[in-house]
């Protein structure tokens, strides 16, 4: 860590846990979120129970959970690109007005006796569009909302306030629903609007001009997908959460049967188990940072998954309602204990200027593998039964550890993200429309017999980083006349792209150039930079 970074962390810690709230924008938008959130937990609640009225079938029940997380796997990444390019402001401000609308006319809907299962999923899944839109937008303004110095602990209190309205949420809907089903839908609804004053309230600070034009939405998403491709931390991040994710959605989905069918309970008993799961999450959320430092990341995912393993038996053969509170109290904890670990891993492992792609592309794998796994669980306890899928999805869960081991998590400042600038600015003769391409770079080296393996091993990384910061191609010659002589090209779509690239270098990236620059002998690589040729337009401009 360098000593900016430890004065940075020293700084932190002096401002204490709290210290966001000093910012009245991050503390107006907070209380906000949190009071829209158990809304939303409200709706939750209030969905999957009316389910079990209209449907008695188990999978029809299991499809809420789908319909409320297949959104976010479908459109989270369109929604990390437009985060990136365009004012997050309106983009929310949009989204809260019509997740307003929506939920309103659902508690409509609802009032006047009109529900059927397929127009709940559908307004479910309506929500859920608007929740893949909002999720990278709202991640991506925090950093606006604090000083630099009490971004994490922004970061851990929004954790915090996501736990808070899941523990009051699903109480609170599950003895509303008592006295009106319809209300909760309504009331959520409402709190969107909440939202919507607070961001009309809230005045972001201007931000600096671009030094290059925005990328417009296909050529964010491509990149997006381009460094997710080639990033290995990522990649090993989104296998440990496919893994997790797909098994550990059995109980979510399952828990309005757990509670109705194997615990002949009511909405109440459901909304204290729902409950239950957010007391544990925010419980364990004060010792965490303990336990990830005695066992470690990849440690304390695995203890997560065993716990959530054991929880999911006990619901599966839980002869006592108290029981059944208990051990949703203990699948909490183990939860926020999982995917605190995972989200970690995955901001640390995307620079800046990919971070709301790459975060959308983890939430993708999340909520994909839960609408899979929701699918998948509520069609096997159809058939088999519903402690039989809790008995299943356990023991895949503990099974499928060994596998994924060998993909290993990011903890702390593993890698420096930060942009470098340290490649120089290409001479060009002539000015170069930025939209002219495809452009190839070339740089040459000269290496030693004796270190040709070594710089093979190490060029063989650069492929990699050209993959992730642009490149569509990538390719490494040596010359037959001079051997030693190596030819190391990658080509980009356009100029503009290539310009990009410049601002994309890392410092770890930094760090894996000087490791092939080691191997070269004499002054630095000749690098040259060709484009396409275009007769046409020179033609045109005599």
């Amino acid at each position: 860590m360098t000593g900016t970074s430890v004065k940075t962390a020293q700084d932190g810690q002096a401002n204490g846990a709290l210290a966001p709230f000093a910012s009245r924008n991050f503390m107006v938008l907070w209380i906000a979120t949190v009071m829209s959130n158990v809304g939303t937990w409200m709706h939750d609640v209030s969905a999957g129970w009316l389910m079990t009225s209209l449907s008695p079938s188990p999978l029809f029940v299991a499809l809420v959970q789908t319909a409320t997380t297949l959104p976010i796997f479908l459109f989270a990444l369109p929604a990390g690109a437009l985060a990136d390019i365009v004012n997050k402001r309106k983009v929310l401000v949009g989204v809260q007005l019509v997740m307003a609308g929506t939920a309103l006319t659902l508690g409509y809907v609802v009032y006047h006796g009109n529900a059927t299962p397929t127009l709940l999923l559908l307004f479910t899944f309506m929500l859920g569009i608007g929740t893949a839109f909002a999720a990278p937008a709202w991640q991506a303004i925090v950093p606006g909302l604090v000083p630099r110095n009490t971004l994490q602990q922004a970061v851990a209190i929004n954790s915090v306030g996501i736990n808070i309205s899941r523990a009051i949420g699903p109480a609170l809907g599950g003895f509303i629903i008592g006295y009106s089903i319809a209300l909760p839908f309504l009331i959520n609804g409402l709190s969107f609007l909440l939202v919507v004053c607070a961001l009309l309230w809230w005045r972001p600070s201007a931000t600096p001009p671009r030094l290059l034009p925005a990328e417009n939405l296909l050529g964010a998403l491509k990149a997006g997908v381009r460094y997710t491709l080639h990033s290995d931390p990522l990649k090993a991040t989104l296998a440990r959460a496919l893994s997790f994710f797909l098994f550990a959605s059995a109980y979510w989905a399952l828990l309005p049967l757990i509670a109705r069918n194997l615990l002949n309970g009511d909405a109440a008993l459901y909304g204290s188990m729902m409950a239950a799961v957010g007391v544990g999450a925010v419980s364990s959320a004060f010792v965490l940072p303990q336990l990830k430092k005695r066992f470690g990341a990849d440690t304390l995912v695995a203890i997560g998954s065993v716990g959530t393993a054991l929880c999911m038996l006990a619901l599966a053969s839980a002869y006592s309602q108290l029981l059944a509170i208990v051990s949703c109290f203990f699948a909490g904890a183990c939860w926020i204990a999982v995917l605190t670990s995972l989200n970690v891993s995955a901001q640390v492992a995307l620079p800046e200027w990919v971070r709301a792609r790459g975060l959308a592309v983890f939430i993708t794998v999340m909520f994909g593998s839960m609408s899979l796994g929701s699918l998948f669980w509520g069609q096997l306890s159809s058939v088999f039964g519903i402690s039989n899928a809790l008995f299943c999805a356990a023991a895949a869960l503990v099974l499928i550890i060994p596998l994924t081991w060998r993909f290993k998590l990011q903890v702390g400042a593993s890698m420096d993200l930060s942009p470098s600038m340290h490649w120089p600015q290409p001479i060009v003769e002539v000015d170069i429309e930025q939209d002219r391409g495809p452009v190839m770079i070339t740089l040459e080296y000269f290496v030693n017999s004796d270190d040709k393996q070594a710089f093979y091993l190490a060029a063989t990384r650069l492929k990699a980083q050209r993959y992730r910061d642009g490149a569509y191609t990538w390719g490494l010659f040596e010359d037959t006349a001079k051997p030693g002589r190596y030819i190391e090209y990658f080509m980009v779509e356009s100029w503009l792209e290539h310009l990009r690239q410049h601002e994309r270098v890392t410092h770890a990236d930094a760090d894996v150039q000087d490791i092939v620059l080691s191997y070269h002998q004499g002054p630095k690589p000749v690098v040259e930079h060709y484009i396409a040729a275009s007769h046409a337009k020179h033609e045109g401009k005599k």
